[in-house]
């Protein structure tokens, strides 16, 4: 209730709005805290995080506003009363974003796979020329970490999915763009009336290989097949389907370690995380198994 009582002031300050309704948000393997309010009858978002990443929020809007202007669909940011895209509130950083029309994708429907991974393929496409001083390196895992030390089995899976992410780099030339950092299915909106879809809001936006933010998606409609997924994405994407097939078993296995890496530091500072722990348990499992 205090961070619903806390946005609420947010958006009454810096947007002089007053949402009829003001609903949490769940979105997985991410810093960011995140509702869906009703603004004059408008589904809207509103994103909050710590201060210090207020650069790469920022990032994630300005890429919506480009994708905008090359006719790719995507959420409106709201600028705040000041004129900027984000405001500031009792130490976090706000953003508003107005919602495309539509529903959610589904994550484990075969037909919205195909949405999905088209409207990503049609997003890496958009983004390119795009550059913001927010954007940041796609992964900060470093197999000497300390907190990797939580679980006993962790550093060596760490470190044999950050091997061969190496030698795949070396071996391999990956095509490099803007990544949208949180690919899940609801980050898409699909428009019944039109058949469009768009991206709804934004991840931890940063540079680094394309098929990294497929690996993401994939992992994200675990339990269900994703050839759907994968077909969509390399049908509208900028990757070749021979770097996709070659990188993606590597990516996938680097983003359960990255996901692992993120889960543990949080663990080791939180040690009654349960999200971080269940996160662990499931890393544990994809490794062993790839």
């Amino acid at each position: 209730m205090a961070d619903d009582e806390a946005a609420l002031a947010a958006l009454r300050g810096g947007w002089q709005h007053v949402p009829g309704r003001l609903d949490p948000v769940s979105i997985p393997g991410t810093a960011a805290t995140t509702w869906v309010a009703s603004i004059a009858g408008t589904c809207h978002l509103v994103t909050r995080v710590a201060l210090g990443k207020r650069q790469r929020l920022e990032a994630g809007l300005t890429a919506a506003c480009h994708l905008a202007e090359r006719g790719v669909a995507a959420g409106e940011p709201v600028r705040a009363l000041s004129g900027a895209l984000v405001a500031e509130h009792d130490g976090w950083a706000y953003a508003l974003v107005r919602c495309p029309p539509g529903r959610p994708l589904s994550a484990g429907d075969p037909l919205d796979q195909q949405w999905w991974g088209d409207a990503l393929g049609r997003l890496h496409s958009g983004m390119d020329g795009f550059a913001h001083s927010g954007l940041a390196p796609w992964h900060r895992v470093r197999p000497d970490a300390p907190h990797l030390g939580a679980r006993p089995w962790l550093r060596a899976a760490v470190a044999s999915a950050c091997a061969a992410l190496t030698r795949l780099t070396v071996t391999d030339r990956l095509t490099y763009g803007v990544l949208h950092g949180q690919p899940i299915a609801t980050a898409f909106r699909l428009d019944p009336a039109t058949g469009r879809t768009a991206v709804v809001c934004w991840g931890p936006a940063a540079t680094g290989p394309l098929v990294a933010d497929l690996a993401a998606a994939v992992t994200h409609a675990a339990g269900v097949g994703t050839e759907e997924l994968v077909d969509g994405y390399a049908a509208a994407g900028p990757v070749h389907r021979d770097e996709i097939d070659a990188a993606l078993p590597v990516l996938l296995r680097f983003h359960w370690a990255a996901r692992a890496d993120a889960a543990a530091r949080r663990l080791v500072s939180t040690p009654d995380d349960d999200a971080a722990g269940a996160t662990l348990s499931a890393a544990h499992a994809a490794l062993s198994s790839a």
